[in-house]
């Protein structure tokens, strides 16, 4: 990766959230509504995105909550 774009949040869809955190789309948007999950970035028209690093925090939560 260029070092000039380190500090350029990457956006992930929707899908490939689901796929991260092994979640179906159904329970992942009810996670949102609950303010459970990252707040989605509104891309347009029916489009969001999540920023990366708030998904890899929210499974990093997740991991060290298991071991509490």
């Amino acid at each position: 990766m260029n070092t000039a774009n380190d500090n350029i949040p990457a956006l992930i869809s929707l899908k490939d959230a689901c796929r991260l955190t092994s979640m179906s789309r159904t329970m992942l948007n009810r996670y949102r509504a609950e303010g459970r999950f990252p707040v989605a970035v509104d891309l347009g028209d029916r489009r969001v995105a999540f920023v990366r690093s708030e998904v890899a925090d929210w499974i990093q939560s997740k991991i060290a909550a298991r071991a509490a």
